[in-house]
C-alpha cells in the first residue's frame, strides 16, 4: 500500500516536448488544476441562469457570490469591488481544489506549496503596484503605522517592511501545511484500517476505531476545505485593504 506521502507525488502525464527550453509535459498537478477551472467556470455559468425564483444551483453560487462579496466590501469598503474578478476567482479555485482533493485518489493541488505561492504572489504583486499607482510614495505610510511616536520609526518600519515581505509566505504556507497534514492524516487512518481488515476477524473488530476516525477526519477535512478558501479570500481583501488605505 502506497505510504501517506505518495499521495502529492508529481507524475507526467502528457509529454508535450520542449519549445523554447520551457517543458510542456502536463503531470497531474496541471491537470487537476485545469479540471478545477472547467469544474468552477460549469458550477458558475450553471448557476447564473438570472431565473426569478433561484433554485438550489443558482441560490449556492449567488451565497458564493454574496459571501466573497461582503468580505471584500468590510474588509476594503467600495474602492475594493474593482478586485472582486479577482478576488472572487481566487476563492473558487481554492475552494474547489480543497473540495476536489477529497475525493478518493484525487490529487489535492493547494497541498503544493508551488501552487498556493503561485496565488499568493498574484496577490502580493497586485496589491503593490494598486498601492504605489494609487498612492504613489504615500503607500510606504504602510509601514509606520498612526500614532507611532517618531522616535520608534527606526525599529518599527523594519520590522513593518519585513512582515509586509513575508506576505507571501504566511499566505500560501498556511494553506499549504492545512491540506497537506489533512490528508496525511487522513491517509494513515485509511491505512490502519485497510492493514487491519487483512489479518482477519481480530483485525477486523480492531478496524473499527480508526475506520471511525477516518470519518471523522474526512469531516474536518471537509470542513477546512471551506475554512482555508475563505480565510484565504479574508487575508487577500486584507491586502487589497492596505492598498487602498495604506494610511489606515
Amino acid at each position: 500500500m502506497a505510504g501517506p506521502i505518495e499521495q502529492f507525488a508529481l507524475t507526467d502525464i502528457v509529454k508535450l516536448g520542449k519549445i523554447g527550453g520551457i517543458d510542456l509535459t502536463i503531470t497531474n498537478s496541471a491537470a487537476y488544476m485545469m479540471l478545477t477551472v472547467a469544474v468552477s467556470t460549469v458550477f458558475l455559468l450553471g448557476g447564473a441562469r438570472g431565473a426569478l425564483v433561484p433554485g438550489r444551483w443558482q441560490a449556492a453560487v449567488e451565497l458564493l457570490y454574496e459571501i466573497v462579496a461582503k468580505a471584500l466590501r468590510e474588509s476594503a469598503g467600495e474602492h475594493g469591488a474593482r478586485f472582486f474578478p479577482l478576488v472572487f476567482s481566487l476563492f473558487m479555485f481554492v475552494l474547489v481544489a480543497n473540495l476536489i482533493g477529497l475525493v478518493p485518489y484525487a490529487f489535492t493541488v493547494t497541498s503544493h506549496l508551488s501552487v498556493t505561492f503561485a496565488l499568493a504572489a498574484i496577490v502580493f504583486v497586485t496589491v503593490t503596484f494598486y498601492g504605489l499607482m494609487r498612492n504613489g510614495l504615500g503607500f510606504f505610510r504602510l509601514f509606520l503605522p498612526p500614532g507611532v511616536p517618531p522616535l520608534l520609526a527606526p525599529l518599527i518600519v523594519p520590522i513593518e517592511v519585513i512582515s509586509y515581505l513575508s506576505r507571501p509566505i504566511s499566505h500560501s504556507v498556511r494553506l499549504f501545511a492545512v491540506m497537506l497534514a489533512g490528508h496525511i492524516t487522513l491517509k494513515v487512518f485509511a491505512g490502519f484500517v485497510v492493514g487491519l481488515a487483512g489479518i482477519g476477524a481480530v483485525g477486523i473488530a480492531a478496524a473499527v476505531l480508526p475506520l471511525a476516525m477516518t470519518v471523522i477526519i474526512t469531516a474536518l477535512e471537509l470542513l477546512m476545505a471551506v475554512i482555508q478558501a475563505y480565510v484565504f479570500t479574508v487575508l487577500t481583501c486584507t491586502y487589497i485593504n492596505d492598498a487602498i488605505h495604506p494610511a489606515h
